[in-house]
């Protein structure tokens, strides 16, 4: 009877020739899906136990997870959840996946929350609250309020806050301001869509299986940064700041249009790429 360690080394050779990965990438989703089809055990398990027989139950299961990925469905699609900051997020397919350029908005974020006081945080599109619930479970003073047009996102946005105990979180159905209408906000996040409609990468990848609407944005990728920043200013406190992520070749064009909105102090943060990711700007 094949041991698990033949039955890894096996499948990381069958995916790497399947969808072209590196060898390293390979073996770390390998390793993934086997844990999952064990139980979700540690990794440190599954080293400690290489040389255990693979049974006809788990082979099965765990052929069935591999069948999905050498299709090419996301693996946070298909264990259900993604790692961000730290935390488990239910992924569903009617969010988009979190993302470590995503962590870059949060820790510029962090940079303007105070620890020591309440403040009110907005975050817009919030797709699975992985921002929103973060940034409130690192700052457990403030009131974040999380909205997204889409009922489901918005269900498993929910489900998040619950299972991670984020109880000064609200979530809101809302067209980006729609329902937060005469409430006022010290800090406005929002990871828009920002992919240009007609990018080929649309097609590719991860992005197939997740929801166009939280990908793209008009022919330039910029129609929902435009609408946003156009109606920020009346939902942000004196001094308030809207940070907004974007696409690595969009800073210039982001810069503008806060300065267009009046939008002072206007900075962009560069993510571990050395990209242009986050720009920032202040309400005069």
């Amino acid at each position: 009877m094949a041991k698990l360690k033949n039955l890894a080394a096996c499948a990381t050779q069958r995916l790497q020739q399947a969808s072209q990965l590196e060898a390293a990438e390979a073996r770390i989703e390998v390793r993934v899906l086997l844990q999952h089809a064990l139980g979700d055990v540690n990794h440190a398990w599954l080293i400690a136990h290489g040389d255990n027989p693979v049974t006809v139950p788990l082979r099965a299961s765990f052929e069935s997870l591999l069948a999905r990925r050498i299709s090419g469905e996301p693996i946070a699609h298909i264990l259900g959840r993604r790692e961000f900051f730290g935390r488990d997020f239910m992924v569903t397919p009617a969010t988009l996946i979190p993302r470590p350029d995503t962590e870059i908005l949060i820790e510029t974020a962090l940079e303007k929350i105070p620890t020591n006081q309440a403040c009110r945080i907005l975050d817009l599109g919030t797709g699975t609250g992985a921002i929103g619930i973060t940034l409130a479970l690192e700052r457990p003073l403030s009131e974040v309020v999380i909205v997204d047009f889409s009922h489901n996102a918005l269900a498993t946005a929910k489900e998040n806050a619950r299972h991670l105990a984020a109880a000064n979180v609200t979530a809101l159905h809302s067209n980006w301001y729609s329902a937060v209408q005469g409430l006022r906000f010290d800090i406005i996040v929002s990871n828009p869509p920002y992919i240009e409609s007609a990018d080929p990468h649309l097609q590719q990848g991860d992005l197939r299986f997740e929801p166009i609407t939280a990908l793209a944005s008009g022919t330039d990728g910029l129609d929902d940064i435009r609408t946003i920043s156009a109606r920020a200013a009346g939902h942000l406190t004196p001094g308030g700041w809207l940070m907004l992520e974007h696409g690595y070749q969009q800073g210039a064009v982001v810069r503008h249009i806060l300065q267009q909105h009046g939008f002072i102090n206007i900075s962009t943060v560069i993510d571990l790429a050395g990209h242009e990711r986050v720009t920032l700007g202040r309400l005069a």
